[in-house]
């Protein structure tokens, strides 16, 4: 297995400056990372420093509260994508979700899906809000509206991935193509590895480095 090519090397924290941005792009480099996620204001910064190679650049869209409106979201997706984004992680309408506006959820994720055009687009669902219940059908609606990823948390609320939801978000969004991204406390090795053997295709973690340098 080629643990670094699972790897979203994510720096979100609202107080980084560019040397935490510089370090970030500098470590991804070096253990070849699938891509890096950063906030869409430092989108450009992040094809200046990676042209040269294959990593992604992810940004995130609606984060962290998923409360902006579509039309908010879309723009904002189009816009990073002009910038350089090579993926798109919006964060659902946790507040629709739950207030059973399915309609509604699924128009928000279409309407970014559409400024994305043909860059992948990943749905953040906010698991440690959610009920089990919940988890299903916000993944059930992320199929109905044609997204390419089921994405576990933003890291910003309470609780984080968990195995037992990534494999109940696996096994509702895999038999229809869609894959999903494990996010939030991934911090070592031994989590990262529990978090693919439960279905998960990509890891975002800022502990990449300490990941890949851990001892068997």
């Amino acid at each position: 297995m080629e643990l670094n090519k699972y790897i979203e090397h994510t720096l979100l924290k609202p107080n980084a400056v560019k040397a935490d941005f510089i370090k970030l792009f500098e470590e991804a480099k070096e253990y070849n990372f699938y891509g890096v996620c950063v906030n869409p204001n430092y989108v450009k910064l992040a094809a200046e420093h990676l042209k040269k190679s294959k990593i992604k650049i992810i940004t995130v869209v609606g984060f962290p509260l998923g409360a902006n409106t579509s039309g908010v979201k879309a723009y904002e997706a189009a816009m990073s994508i002009i910038s350089g984004a090579d993926e798109i992680d919006m964060v659902m309408n946790i507040t629709a979700l739950k207030n059973y506006e399915y309609d509604l959820v699924i128009e928000d994720i279409k309407k970014v899906k559409k400024a994305c055009k043909k860059k992948r687009l990943k749905v953040i669902l906010e698991t440690g809000l959610l009920t089990r219940r919940e988890i299903r059908k916000a993944c059930e609606l992320c199929v109905l509206a044609r997204a390419d990823f089921v994405k576990t948390s933003t890291g910003f609320a309470r609780g984080g991935a968990k195995t037992e939801d990534v494999k109940l978000m696996y096994d509702t969004v895999s038999p229809y193509g869609l894959r999903v991204k494990a996010s939030g406390g991934i911090r070592d090795k031994e989590t990262a590895l529990k978090m693919i053997e439960a279905g998960a295709s990509r890891l975002g973690t800022s502990s990449g480095a300490a990941i890949m340098t851990a001892k068997k």
